[in-house]
């Protein structure tokens, strides 16, 4: 499956829940996560997505660890599985 479809279900996914999901671009700053989730009650979280087999370039493990560390959410999701249940995950919080 591409990335392209898996990053329209987590789109449609988070709108049906009434919030927002944004493709992420950082002008100047490689490795930044795709997609920024801003739910209904205020949650943001930063979500990276990969195909099943696909992975985490160096940069991007360190963009993540440099978020984390500030204390932000960020998710790294792996194929449609994991964007279902994700979104099952914020649909009961």
């Amino acid at each position: 499956m591409r990335e392209s479809t898996i990053e329209a279900h987590l789109r449609d996914g988070v709108k049906a829940l009434g919030g927002i999901c944004w493709k992420f671009v950082s002008p100047g700053t490689t490795g930044v996560p795709d997609r920024l989730v801003i739910l209904p009650d205020g949650k943001i979280i930063f979500v990276e997505l990969k195909t099943d087999t696909g992975r985490t370039s160096d940069i991007q493990k360190h963009r993540i660890a440099e978020l984390r560390s500030l204390g932000a959410d960020v998710r790294v999701l792996k194929g449609l599985s994991q964007v279902k249940a994700f979104l099952e995950e914020v649909r009961q919080e």
